[in-house]
């Protein structure tokens, strides 16, 4: 009789999963495949992978993927933050001891393949230790607690994807010795050139400049069954906006990460380059956003419960503590929502993006736009504050922790703003530094998501900090604080 693999094990798959990974065993071999892509998210919310032969693929669905601890080290310039070569690997956690390895489980809902690369599959997986205890410093572990805790009262939560991102023309792409860099000193990002001559919101005449180039994005995007929705001329020198159908919110996440994947990779290929970087260092650049459209469904009814039984009260008396706990925690959550130094330069007064913790109906000013209510079915909330940068299963995960802690202390939101830039709601942080110190003043994230991956977390975003730091220590504050750097354009142009 032949023994349990380490999923079976311990527990890791449901039968859903089971069924699936047969499923997947056969498309392997119809298919032809040469290549299965095995990845998984880093803590910056990165793609990470292996390629492996068909073989090792197979047996990886039964016993999980070795990896290396390697990719939780590093902050995101690629400088080390943790010596994996004490005891605790200086996390005070003896599994991490010596930089041992991981088992990447693969989660058969996940499964692609990949239309722009030639005999290629592609699968997200679940990072654990060798006891198979989970990896506290996966953030889709972090998501998939918050689900969990969220399904036990009954609800499911429903998101959809609102992305920004900038398209350039790739001239140079600097890989000249003298251009590369090393550890902690990302190389001189590429040359580029626009892609179209000047801004003009939505104008339909430009769309023949690059009309190719987004069928073939959509045409990859639908054939990976990607719920592509639209997409738009959005308001700086290439800047485009697409969007995605309302899904569940785990597959939500698993859809912004191979989304922000596949369009870097097949602008790459056609001789682009692709950026989620919040605000590019580029003439005519306007900021990135990410909103984030939430609602909540109550499982048993399929009802959406922020919508309210009548038509004179805006939302559910839970869809209104709800926006309270996000607004109360805004703040402490930036660290997830605009995780990087750059993100803060898009939260300007009167700039289309929020500078302080409201709420309002159909106000894009607003942090949280309330978008239908008054008993519209439709009715869900907007949070306008997110970058594309960010790690999709920490963003959704700090929003359902915010608010259901509005819901079981039931905060209320106050009244909504119709001048967002001039009430006296809490201003939202103006720098990455003042984001991580309300982080280590927060009660409620080190208890949801684990003190150990705040201390680590914090750590990380420290690491990058202090990088950025030392680089501008000749300029002003009030200068490096507004104005994108070299540093910036260096460090997070290419990689994001």
């Amino acid at each position: 009789m032949k023994k349990p693999g380490f999923i079976e094990r311990h527990h890791l798959w449901t039968a859903a999963q089971t069924e699936l990974s047969e499923q997947i065993k056969t498309i392997v071999k119809e298919q032809n495949l040469l290549l299965i892509r095995t990845a998984w998210e880093d803590q910056h919310g990165i793609v990470r992978s292996k390629s492996l032969l068909p073989q090792a693929f197979l047996s990886a669905l039964e016993n999980g993927m070795q990896i290396s601890t390697g990719t939780y080290l590093f902050d995101s310039g690629g400088a080390l933050v943790f010596n994996p070569f004490v005891a605790g690997g200086s996390l005070e956690m003896p599994e991490m001891t010596g930089a041992p390895n991981l088992l990447a489980v693969p989660d058969p809902h996940t499964f692609r393949i990949l239309p722009w690369a030639k005999r290629t599959g592609f699968i997200l997986c679940d990072q654990y230790f060798q006891n198979g205890q989970a990896m506290p410093f996966s953030s889709r572990g972090i998501l998939r607690r918050s689900l969990a805790e969220l399904h036990q009262r009954g609800l499911e939560h429903i998101v959809g994807l609102e992305v920004e991102w900038y398209l350039a023309k790739l001239e140079d792409p600097m890989l000249a010795i003298a251009h590369v860099g090393f550890p902690g000193n990302p190389g001189e990002p590429p040359k580029v050139s626009a892609v179209e001559h000047s801004f003009q919101y939505l104008l339909e005449s430009h769309n023949p400049a690059i009309h190719d180039l987004l069928g073939i994005l959509a045409e990859n995007l639908v054939e990976m069954a990607l719920p592509l929705r639209s997409v738009e001329n959005e308001g700086g020198i290439g800047q485009f906006e697409f969007t995605f159908e309302p899904i569940p919110a785990l597959q939500a996440a698993d859809t912004m990460m191979m989304f922000r994947m596949a369009t870097k990779q097949i602008c790459r290929q056609q001789g682009y380059l692709a950026s989620f970087m919040c605000r590019p260092g580029l003439k005519g650049s306007s900021s990135n956003g990410w909103h984030l459209h939430q609602s909540l469904v109550d499982v048993a009814t399929d009802e959406n419960a922020f919508m309210s039984a009548d038509s004179t009260t805006l939302m559910s008396d839970l869809g209104k503590h709800f926006v309270a706990g996000i607004l109360k925690h805004a703040n402490a959550a930036s660290v997830f929502t605009t995780p990087t130094i750059n993100g803060y330069k898009r939260f300007r007064p009167n700039s289309l993006a929020p500078d302080r913790a409201g709420w309002g109906l159909e106000n894009r000013g607003a942090m949280i736009r309330v978008q239908g209510g008054f008993g519209d079915p439709s009715t869900h909330i907007e949070n306008r504050v997110g970058e594309p940068a960010a790690n999709p299963y920490l963003y959704m995960a700090s929003q359902l922790i915010s608010g259901l802690d509005g819901v079981d202390c039931r905060l209320d939101p106050g009244s909504p703003t119709e001048e967002p830039y001039t009430t006296e709601n809490p201003t939202l942080p103006k720098s990455l530094i003042e984001a991580i110190a309300h982080l280590k003043q927060s009660e409620l994230f080190p208890e949801k998501m684990g003190q150990q991956f705040i201390n680590y977390i914090i750590k990380i975003k420290e690491s990058e900090i202090n990088r950025f730091l030392a680089a501008v220590a000749d300029q002003a504050p009030e200068d490096y604080l507004k104005q994108v750097t070299d540093w910036e354009q260096r460090e997070y142009f290419e990689l994001f």
